[in-house]
């Protein structure tokens, strides 16, 4: 039986910020938090490079 599970195509974990929690597993709890930490790391990288970026500009336009 373990082998006919390990066909199915896992389903995407995804996350829905304010979605009822009551029904996941500790497992899928904690699969939502290492999704939302990558995701939030993921935000910050992108904001570090848009300050950058800008800070690049205004440093041209200022000389």
């Amino acid at each position: 039986m373990a082998a006919e599970d390990d066909d199915k195509p896992r389903r995407k974990t995804s996350h829905d910020i304010g979605q009822d929690l009551s029904a996941l597993s500790v497992d899928d709890l904690n699969e939502r938090i290492a999704l939302l930490t990558n995701e939030v790391e993921r935000l910050k990288m992108e904001a570090a490079k848009k300050r950058a970026s800008r800070d690049a500009a205004n440093n041209f336009f200022k000389s």
